[in-house]
């Protein structure tokens, strides 16, 4: 029983990364945010580096997390939009 509940869980664990959207629009007031989800996987390799907990929504994303998170993130690698008409598709 307790190998079931174990393979349950790594099948569960890497489901979510399997089927997870390949190309996520977020809607924002100032012009739809698209993003290449498959794209952020295979450059980063970690879920982790954005999902904190575990693979799924990001817990408590809004403007102020993306712009932390996100923006943060492409200035730091020097990669990646990091002015507003750059993400921010009208």
């Amino acid at each position: 029983m307790k190998k079931i509940a174990i393979a349950v869980l790594v099948l569960v664990a890497f489901t979510g990364s399997a089927f997870a959207a390949d190309e996520i629009s977020l809607p924002a007031k100032n012009g739809n945010v698209n993003f290449t989800h498959k794209k952020h996987q295979e450059l980063l390799k970690d879920c982790k580096v954005c999902h904190e907990k575990a693979p799924g929504t990001i817990e408590g994303f809004g403007k102020d997390a993306a712009h932390k998170l996100c923006k943060g993130c492409h200035e730091v690698k020097k990669a990646g939009p990091v002015k507003c008409g750059e993400c921010h598709k009208k």
